[in-house]
């Protein structure tokens, strides 16, 4: 009998009795990808690396499930992982907003405001990532060593300093690719069939990307989460390119 991960488990019928959280703000129950405009730093996914081939390939295996359709999959070319979350239009309240800026500011206001203030920031040493595990949405990551995880805290405390807030779950964010969004929850007779598949993927991926290669992080703005345009690449400790 196959063991069903908590993590897994979490995205059963029987583990929720509520829709999933973005459902009808984020995206709709047809997939698509509603307004939702913010401003974030993230790592892309390198385009045209092994890493990118590889994990475009487990993402195929996901949207070949047969229960493909209650999830909302994200266009390939917007896969990154979130160094630091900026602002978002529904999460206007502290402690998620800076306390110096109006709550209802326009987010092209506050990406402008973060812009000048990103100006001089000075990057910090490259870091490498792994995957961990697998979920029906996408891959958890952490950095491949201690160095590096030492390296992508630094990274997320210097970004709090510049944009004025630290979420709740700042000291122990969980990095992660996202592939989709839930529409619908799995059926509980489905998850020992979608366990096998993770696990194959896992093993997978441990093999053609122990490290997932990723592109410097970069401040971006976004209107969906099909998209994020980079307007300031932190690409070295002696360089930063704005994408005016």
């Amino acid at each position: 009998m196959t063991s069903i991960s908590p993590s897994l488990l979490a995205f059963g019928r029987s583990a929720n009795d509520t829709p999933p959280k973005h459902l009808g703000t984020r995206y709709a129950t047809d997939g698509r990808f509603l307004l939702e405009p913010g401003n974030t730093v993230v790592s892309h996914i390198t385009a045209g690396s092994p890493s990118e081939a590889a994990v475009l390939a487990v993402r195929d295996r996901l949207m070949a499930m047969p229960e493909a359709a209650q999830f909302a999959f994200t266009h390939p070319s917007s896969l990154h992982m979130t160094i630091f979350q900026g602002i978002i239009e529904y999460r206007r309240r502290l402690p998620y907003w800076p306390a110096d800026m109006a709550l209802d500011s326009s987010i092209d206001e506050m990406t402008e405001h973060y812009r000048k203030r990103l100006k001089d920031f000075a990057p910090l040493e490259p870091f490498r990532a792994r995957v961990t595990a697998i979920t029906p949405t996408g891959l958890a990551l952490e950095g491949d060593s201690a160095a590096d995880r030492s390296c992508l805290k630094a990274w997320r405390d210097a970004f709090a300093d510049v944009f004025g807030y630290r979420h709740p779950d700042h000291d122990h964010y969980e990095f992660h690719i996202t592939f989709a969004y839930v529409i619908d929850w799995l059926a509980d007779a489905a998850l020992p069939r979608w366990q096998e598949m993770l696990d194959e993927q896992l093993a997978f991926l441990r093999e053609r990307a122990p490290v997932i290669e990723l592109d410097p992080p970069a401040f971006c703005a976004f209107k969906d989460m099909n998209h994020f345009e980079e307007l300031i690449v932190f690409s070295n400790a002696a360089e930063i390119k704005d994408n005016r």
